[in-house]
């Protein structure tokens, strides 16, 4: 008997924002074009910040709400922080290592990287939930921190429009003296063409997609992630609160709650405010669900992922 429970939420973001209007300004493209196939409308770039600060930031405020919702939480109870990145600022030290010394966690606290895409966030907290598992401590910080910017070709419409940077975080607690639903899963499948950024010494690193392949994979494997963690579940949407998709496009997530007739006012977006910020995007909607008070206790909460790699995760959650 345990719950996987999400206690606490925390996200960051840069000063700068920038607007469809300031996007056109550097590559051809419009507001109306941008809007039309995406939802988008802003985006955060960072200009002082890194993706080390805004995951600092982040799991700060994670742990600082967790002091605030959990009367139970120590912050010397935390034995893992896992960060979701695939722009960290080193290759090594880890970004969730320099998030545990910030935040002055201790040295028995287990600190990695992880790089699933834009699933990052997911396969995060199914691998905290596995090592809670097996420890003594009961708190994870998981934190999504992306800095998408120093990775686009801006001279590409088609890309650079899409991606904005911020940094989403949740604290995660394994209860075994309470019982409560939670199921993650997780999928991938090899393919470096469809989505694709080349890495260390590579002569050309920007980010690379074929548009339409991966909307045609994103609402295959959305649906076929929430339908599987509805069946091992034993519940039907009708039993959700929020489904919250990674925010890649408005016209993917659109096309996907059609699917759940009646179930439609349950697929939350943010897409046009902060764009794809890849592992951070989830988090960071979490974030904004728990801050305006929608997510109450008792809750439950879907959750998914979908990226390069390709790679793809969902789970339930009860709050």
């Amino acid at each position: 008997m345990s719950l996987f429970q999400i206690v606490a939420t925390g996200r960051a973001l840069p000063a700068s924002k920038v607007t469809n209007e300031d996007m056109a300004k550097l590559v051809e493209t419009s507001d109306e074009w941008i809007k039309t196939r995406t939802g988008i409308s802003e985006r955060y770039f960072c200009k002082e910040e890194s993706c080390c600060s805004l995951a600092i930031k982040a799991a700060g405020e994670a742990v600082v709400r967790g002091f605030e919702r959990d009367a139970f939480f120590c912050k010397s109870d935390i034995g893992l922080v896992i960060a979701a990145t695939s722009t960290s600022d080193y290759v090594f030290p880890s970004t969730a290592c320099v998030v545990a010394k910030s935040l002055e966690l201790g040295t028995d606290v287990m600190s990695f990287d992880i790089n699933a895409a834009c699933s990052g966030f997911m396969y995060a907290l199914r691998t905290a939930k596995a090592l809670l598992e097996n420890m003594d401590k009961k708190y994870a910080l998981v934190v999504g921190s992306e800095q998408m910017s120093k990775l686009l070709d801006f001279t590409d419409r088609n890309t650079c429009v899409l991606f904005g940077d911020g940094s989403g975080a949740a604290l995660v607690k394994l209860d075994r003296e309470k019982d409560g639903i939670c199921y993650i899963n997780s999928f991938s499948e090899g393919n470096n063409e469809d989505l694709l950024c080349e890495g260390i010494g590579a002569k050309d690193n920007y980010l690379k997609m074929k548009g339409q392949s991966v909307f045609k994979f994103a609402v295959r494997v959305i649906k076929q992630s929430i339908d599987d963690v509805l069946e091992k579940t034993g519940l039907s949407i009708n039993d959700i609160d929020y489904v919250v998709c990674h925010q890649a496009n408005a016209r993917i997530i659109d096309h996907v709650k059609k699917q759940y007739e009646g179930g439609e006012h349950k697929f939350f977006q943010n897409v046009e405010k902060y764009a794809n910020t890849s592992a951070a995007s989830i988090g960071i909607a979490l974030d904004e669900l728990f801050v305006s008070g929608s997510i109450r206790e008792g809750m439950k909460i879907i959750c998914v992922g979908f990226g390069a790699g390709l790679t793809w995760s969902a789970g339930v959650f009860t709050t």
